[in-house]
């Protein structure tokens, strides 16, 4: 019996959604389109979180090709139970005020910022007349706003722990239902961020998501330790 497409959407879906929404990539969108073009911003976090999500669920397709798919299931079982755990004990240490990571993220965005405009003024006339030039060419294709929210998300998220997640996800599920449940989840998260700005970012408890988070990972870990590997 082949992993169902639904499985993989709705458990993808549910996962990527818990383990985003108020997480630092989420500030960090939330951040950017209060200071560029929102619809820059969007693309470009959505845009890296489709090839983070493409990347890890292909990772997670070939597994099963690596290793048996009883071993790479029981892989799986066993990261949802720690990723749940960590989530937990994460969520039980957090003081539920979403404030510091905020400004965090935009101490880190202003320093990254102020050491871009001490680089440009230090930088000779005649290069910036050159890149004046180019500009108008290269802009057509990528937009400094683009790159920055794409680069800054795509870091951000590397070897996090919903990538990981989605990695053992679509080793054990259908791996399309994983990146479009993935995909539409990302997607849902950075428009909210975008749209909703600093304000939202703040009212959003990271206890209760951590909670949220972690009883969700418990759940598909005793889920996947019922249903046993198929195939």
């Amino acid at each position: 019996m082949s992993p169902s497409l639904f499985a993989g959407f709705t458990k993808s879906l549910a996962m990527t959604a818990l383990s985003e929404i108020g997480d630092r990539t989420f500030c960090v969108a939330a951040i950017l389109a209060m200071r560029h073009p929102r619809n820059l911003v969007l693309a470009g976090c959505v845009a890296s979180s489709v090839v983070m999500t493409l990347i890890s669920s292909s990772l997670g397709w070939a597994a099963p090709n690596l290793i048996s798919r009883k071993w790479s299931h029981h892989v799986t079982t066993i990261l949802f139970f720690v990723f749940g755990i960590l989530s937990l004990r994460e969520s039980y240490k957090e003081d539920g005020d979403s404030d510091d990571e905020l400004e965090e993220v935009e101490a880190e965005l202003d320093a990254d910022s102020n050491n871009k405009k001490s680089e440009s003024k230090h930088k000779p006339k005649d290069d910036d007349d050159s890149k004046k030039h180019q500009r108008p060419f290269l802009i057509r294709f990528f937009s400094p706003v683009f790159v920055k929210a794409f680069s800054i998300t795509l870091f951000g998220e590397w070897g996090d722990m919903s990538q990981i997640a989605t990695i053992g996800l679509a080793a054990d599920e259908n791996p399309l239902g994983v990146v479009l449940g993935g995909v539409i989840a990302q997607a849902l998260c950075t428009t909210a961020a975008v749209l909703g700005g600093k304000s939202l970012a703040s009212k959003i408890s990271e206890k209760m998501v951590g909670l949220l988070s972690g009883a969700l990972f418990l759940v598909f870990g005793v889920m996947s330790l019922l249903s046993g590997p198929e195939g």
